[in-house]
């Protein structure tokens, strides 16, 4: 018999942790141990069960770098003493820590599931209880070899787990707020948990490894028709931004401008990095594919092909060195943690 999985939950905060004030209505976040209260169930896991909290919740629009931080190395310190970690997070930009905690990591060998709710904890028709219940079962998950069925950063929500760089927030209503376009969901959760085991990822290291030293000079210009890119010039601006992601149209498609040309160009002469993702729901950058990408593969763009939002993002502020333009284009093109085909 297997002994009881240890895991460790890190709250944040987000809407899963928040009571409405019963004079102005507003919501805010309260302290985990009123969580646990409002979900008894917990401790009715065959799961040893711990926890560690923000010493100030943080709203999810308020995430920055040092907050990516700061969960990433409580994980780390943590991770010799338990099986698996679950983070408790804001909706809002889930999908972006998520995504930043999986270039963080390097040979991660246990579960880091992600998940929140839509309505808070301590409301009828809550969706925090089945997701934080079924996020501590993902993460306390092991094989028949005794060995962690999840070795990723995944998001868990509305019954189904998706990796944590491939997803992203579909709806602010909807229970089912998350959708993974380019890849299949990792595990579904009806009567039983149902794991896509094909589709998870595995690190070819086994040593656990942590890069906390995240380059927050990147930006990120969407195009649209009749863009003026000459109002975005101090964007691409290498003094103060070392790369930008830029949405393009359909396949990694551009307007024929030369202003375009100049400023991205210019940027790129000057060291920076410019990567090309496609503002569609689904599908990939095919630079070259149509006349109106060639342009970019011609001053040297990077395609981040099926690449999303927040792991465009996130991977560029993990893997840009100003000082090493040559590796950062290296691994900005490299497949590392299975966030792009």
């Amino acid at each position: 018999m297997q002994a009881k999985s240890k895991v460790l939950i890190v709250y944040t905060g987000g809407t899963i942790g928040m009571i409405k004030d019963p004079v102005t209505d507003e919501l805010s976040n309260v302290d985990f141990n009123l969580i646990s209260d409002r979900v008894p169930e917990i401790n009715r896991l065959n799961i040893d069960v711990h926890s560690v909290s923000f010493d100030q919740p943080v709203d999810s629009s308020e995430i920055n770098v040092t907050h990516w931080r700061e969960i990433a190395e409580t994980i780390f310190e943590n991770y010799l003493d338990y099986d698996g970690f679950v983070v408790l997070h804001g909706s809002d930009t889930m999908a972006f820590t998520a995504s930043a905690l999986s270039f963080m990591f390097d040979g991660l060998q246990k579960p880091v599931i992600l998940t929140g709710s839509q309505l808070p904890i301590g409301v009828i028709r809550t969706d925090g209880k089945e997701n934080l219940i079924t996020a501590l079962e993902i993460a306390a998950a092991k094989d028949e070899n005794g060995k962690a069925l999840i070795t990723e950063v995944a998001v868990y929500f509305d019954y189904k787990l998706f990796r944590g760089n491939r997803c992203t927030k579909d709806s602010a209503e909807n229970f089912e707020a998350f959708r993974s376009p380019n890849y299949p969901e990792l595990a579904a959760a009806g009567v039983h948990l149902h794991y896509n085991t094909e589709k998870l990822y595995r690190s070819d290291n086994d040593q656990i490894a942590i890069n906390s030293n995240l380059n927050d000079r990147v930006a990120l210009v969407k195009l649209f028709p009749g863009i003026n890119i000459d109002l975005y010039a101090a964007v691409f601006n290498k003094k103060d931004v070392d790369a930008v992601v830029i949405e393009t149209f359909g396949a990694g498609n551009a307007p024929d401008s030369e202003s375009l040309r100049r400023v991205v160009g210019d940027f790129i002469s000057s060291g920076g990095l410019v990567l090309n993702i496609t503002q569609c729901n689904s599908g990939s950058v095919e630079q070259g594919l149509y006349k109106s990408s060639s342009m970019f593969a011609e001053i040297g763009v990077i395609s981040g092909t099926n690449l999303t939002t927040e792991a465009a993002i996130t991977k560029l502020m993990a893997c840009v060195d100003p000082n090493n333009l040559e590796q950062s284009k290296r691994k900005i093109s490299e497949n590392l943690r299975g966030e792009l085909d």
